[in-house]
C-alpha cells in the first residue's frame, strides 16, 4: 500500500479530532501495517502535535517536546507479536493516541477496529473496577402523583392529562402535544421530570421549546402554557432552545436567579454543589436577575452568580465548553480537578472519596462521555492527578 504523506497527515488529523470515519481509521491502521517507517510515523505525530490549538497545552514547550520525544522513542522499542491481520505497530498508534492526552485537548479512547486482532502490547492499564457512562434515564412525575420510570416505560403514549398527550420516543425524548384547550379545563397540570446521577433526557414542551437535561437535574413545567408568560423551574443543568412568542415570554426559575427570554438558545448550570451558577447565551437575548443584580446577555456572554451573591457578566465565553455535555463530550478549559470530579460523579453515578489532597492546578482536555470512568481518570493520570476506582467510588490518592 502506497499512502502519500499528505494523505497520512489528513488521516492523523481526522483521528486526533475525533472525526475519522471507520473506513478512515482502518485506512490509517492499514497504512501503518503496510510499512510506514519509524521516521515517517514520528514526523506525522510531530505535525499533528504542532497543529493542536496553541496556548492550550498542559505543559510548556520544553516539557512537551521532551514528552513527545519519549513517546516516539518508546514506540520505536515496541516489538510486534505477529504479522498478518494483527496490527504490527499497534503499540505505536496506541502511543500516538496518548499524544492527545498530553496535549490536553482531544483525548479519546484508542483505535480498536473489530476486525483486527487485539495485540499483547498494553499502553494503559485497565483497573479491576470501573464505572459505566450514563444514558437516557429519568423519572416523570404527573400532576396526580403518579411516577413513570422513563428508561423502563414502553415507547408511545404514556399519559393523557386534560388536553395534553405525553409520548416517549425511542431516542430519549419526552414530547408534550396539546390540542385546543377545553374551556372546562383552563388550568394546566404541573409535571416534573428528574434525571438521576448517570442520567440525561430531552423534553419537547407543549409550545415546541426543547430542553435537554443533564445528570442529577430536574424540570418542573405545566402541561400547557397559558396567561402572559411561559414559566418553568429547573435544578441542576439544562440547555434550552426556546420557541419564539413575543406575546408570551419564556421564564426559567432557578434557586439563585430568574431568566427571561422570547426565543433563544442558552445553557443554565445551577447545581447546588457548584459555587457558581452560570447562564451562557448562544443566540438571541436573555435577561437575568438575582437580588440587586440584573443583566441582559448577548451571544457569547455568560452571567455568573456565586453562592455569596457576587455576580458578573463574562464576555467571549467559549460556548462549546459550556454545551459539550449535550453533545456527549466532557470538555474542560482551565478547570480545577474538583470541578472535573463533580462532573464525573454525576455522570458515572459514583462518589468521590478523598484520601489525599487535590492538586491545586487547572486542566484543559476533551473526551467522550461514552467512555468508561477509567478512561477519563487515565487522562487525568497522564496529567499527574492520581485517582482510582473502588466499587462505587472515585478515590483521590
Amino acid at each position: 500500500m502506497n499512502t502519500s504523506g499528505l494523505r497520512l497527515r489528513y488521516l492523523f488529523d481526522r483521528y486526533y479530532n475525533q472525526t475519522a470515519t471507520p473506513q478512515e481509521r482502518d485506512e490509517l491502521l492499514a497504512a501503518i501495517n503496510a510499512g510506514i517507517t519509524d521516521d515517517e510515523l514520528a514526523h506525522h505525530m510531530q505535525q499533528a502535535w504542532d497543529g493542536l490549538h496553541q496556548g492550550e497545552e498542559l505543559f510548556d514547550k520544553a516539557k512537551s517536546d521532551a514528552i513527545l520525544k519519549n513517546i516516539i522513542e518508546k514506540g520505536e522499542d515496541d516489538e510486534p507479536q505477529k504479522k498478518g491481520n494483527t496490527l504490527l505497530l499497534w503499540g505505536k498508534i496506541a502511543i500516538a493516541a496518548t499524544l492527545m492526552v498530553f496535549a490536553g485537548i482531544y483525548a479519546y479512547h484508542w483505535l480498536q477496529p473489530a476486525k483486527l486482532a487485539k495485540p499483547q502490547v498494553a499502553v494503559v492499564k485497565r483497573p479491576a473496577h470501573d464505572a459505566l457512562p450514563g444514558g437516557n434515564k429519568a423519572l416523570l412525575t404527573l400532576a396526580n402523583g403518579k411516577t413513570i420510570v422513563l428508561d423502563d416505560a414502553q415507547n408511545g403514549t404514556l399519559a393523557k392529562q386534560g388536553a395534553t398527550i405525553v409520548k416517549k420516543t425511542a431516542d430519549g425524548q419526552l414530547i408534550y402535544n396539546t390540542s385546543a384547550i377545553a374551556a372546562a379545563n383552563p388550568t394546566p397540570s404541573i409535571n416534573t421530570i428528574a434525571t438521576p446521577r448517570g442520567g440525561q433526557y430531552q423534553v419537547i414542551l407543549p409550545d415546541g421549546s426543547k430542553v435537554w437535561l443533564n445528570a442529577a437535574s430536574s424540570l418542573r413545567f405545566p402541561t400547557f402554557f397559558t396567561g402572559k408568560t411561559r414559566q418553568v423551574e429547573i435544578t441542576g443543568e439544562a440547555y434550552f432552545e426556546v420557541t419564539k412568542n413575543a406575546a408570551m415570554p419564556f421564564k426559567v426559575k432557578t434557586g439563585r436567579a430568574d431568566i427571561e427570554v422570547l426565543g433563544t438558545h442558552f445553557n443554565v448550570m445551577a447545581y447546588d454543589d457548584e459555587s457558581i451558577m452560570k447562564t451562557t447565551l448562544l443566540e438571541g437575548a436573555v435577561s437575568i436577575s438575582s437580588g440587586s443584580f440584573s443583566a441582559k446577555l448577548k451571544p457569547g456572554q455568560q452571567a455568573q452568580i456565586k453562592t455569596n451573591g457576587q455576580s458578573k457578566v463574562v464576555d467571549d465565553v467559549d460556548v462549546d465548553d459550556e454545551t459539550a455535555w449535550k453533545n456527549g463530550i466532557f470538555q474542560f478549559r482551565d478547570a480545577n480537578v474538583g470541578t472535573i470530579l463533580r462532573q464525573a460523579s454525576r455522570w458515572y453515578d459514583v462518589d468521590v472519596v478523598y484520601r489525599g489532597q487535590l492538586p491545586k492546578r487547572e486542566f484543559t482536555g476533551r473526551i467522550s462521555r461514552n467512555v468508561k470512568a477509567s478512561e477519563l481518570l487515565n487522562m487525568l493520570d497522564y496529567a499527574g492527578i492520581k485517582l482510582k476506582i473502588e466499587g462505587k467510588n472515585i478515590v483521590v490518592l
